[in-house]
């Protein structure tokens, strides 16, 4: 199994490439990672679109009515949706799909403690520009442990979550045990690569 820093930063790779992708080939894409992700933990990814649905729908809506073309039907009634904003639409779905269900498979494949350990190991240049890694891993587990619990809550009870979010925190012995894992040669290759595909894409 490769490093949780290498799988992360495939995953951030993946959401570069996705964007620089001008093909027919990005829904097919799409759904190779959306057939993966349902093999992987299907309930995870289901909740992900779910959350996501809006920002779908309304990403689809502007994109086909906004933008100028070829009108999809002429009515006088009703507004229509061009065929190159259905495409330009279809293209930037399938691009936050991609993305959806590489970050569905991530999550499933690494533990929240792997998670951690992986972005430690990615902020090792932190350190040159005078900042604390073990700061940076805390504060992120920290996030993620309260955002886990709020969701959990919300979905639960969103009347009495928002009741507990108006009341003052009460502060709360937290133990977080970081799990750092040695890089192979695989692994600093790959984050090598992926790191000139970052620069390359910057610049």
């Amino acid at each position: 199994m490769p490093h949780p820093a290498t799988q992360i930063l495939v995953w951030i790779c993946l959401s570069i490439v996705v964007q620089l992708l001008q093909s027919s080939l990005l829904p097919a894409l799409a759904g190779i990672l959306l057939f993966l992700a349902l093999r992987v933990h299907a309930q995870r990814l289901f909740s992900l679109m779910h959350r996501a649905r809006w920002i779908l729908l309304s990403l689809l809506l502007i994109y086909a009515f906004l933008t100028p073309g070829e009108a999809l039907w002429t009515s006088p009634y009703l507004p229509s949706p061009t065929h190159e904003g259905m495409q330009d639409g279809l293209l930037q779905l399938s691009r936050l799909v991609c993305m959806l269900a590489g970050l569905s498979i991530l999550l499933t494949l690494l533990p929240r403690a792997q998670l951690i350990g992986g972005l430690y190991a990615l902020a090792y240049p932190a350190r040159y520009l005078g900042l604390s890694r073990e700061r940076i891993a805390v504060r992120l587990a920290l996030t993620l442990h309260y955002a886990e619990s709020a969701m959990r809550d919300t979905a639960g009870d969103w009347h009495a979550a928002i009741g507990s979010a108006l009341r003052a925190a009460q502060a709360e012995a937290t133990h977080i045990e970081l799990h750092v894992q040695a890089l192979t040669w695989l692994d600093i290759i790959l984050l090598m690569a992926g790191a000139a595909l970052l620069i390359g894409t910057w610049l």
